[in-house]
């Protein structure tokens, strides 16, 4: 009997319905609402997919059409960018600032929201032009900040709104 070879865990899986590489898995799958096929691609340690969309069928319009090195580093690309537009969005939700002129001139104000399961809050912030903070104050998560919200937490004198 020959000898055992040694398999290299790391190597990168690539078969026709399942390829692995670059922290991503590709994943043909069948589509559950029609006859067709779809791809899952999932980030290496994440539970769920970030991405799936329709996947082609093959020549025999029965089978899907195999993953290859092209499609695979396609589908990487779409998935990181779905992944960044989602963090981008999450950012925006959580950061937001508007401008404010009064007499002592151009005064940004921040509101960031800290997420947390138990206690969320969020901090309403104020800097003059020069960057130098004003005032700080932790507020309700669910502030709604604009320039008339902004415009009466400076008139207040930065008093808790």
């Amino acid at each position: 009997m020959p000898p055992a070879q040694p398999t290299d865990d790391d190597s990168p899986v690539q078969e026709a319905r399942l390829w692995q590489g670059n922290g991503w898995t590709a994943r043909v799958i069948k589509n559950e609402d029609d006859d067709g096929w779809a791809v899952a691609m999932i980030k290496d340690g994440e539970p769920e997919p970030a991405l799936v969309g329709p996947w082609t069928m093959g020549r025999d319009k029965k089978n899907p059409k195999p993953l290859d090195l092209p499609a695979f580093h396609t589908l990487v690309k779409t998935a990181n960018e779905v992944l960044r537009r989602h963090e981008q969005q999450l950012h925006a939700q959580l950061h937001k600032q508007v401008l404010v002129n009064d007499e002592a001139g151009a005064i940004k104000v921040l509101l960031d929201i800290v997420p947390d399961e138990d206690d969320a809050y969020a901090v309403l912030s104020a800097y003059d032009s020069d960057g130098e903070q004003l005032a700080q104050v932790r507020v309700a998560p669910d502030f709604k900040l604009n320039a008339s919200s902004a415009a009466n937490w400076i008139a207040g004198g930065y008093r808790r709104p």
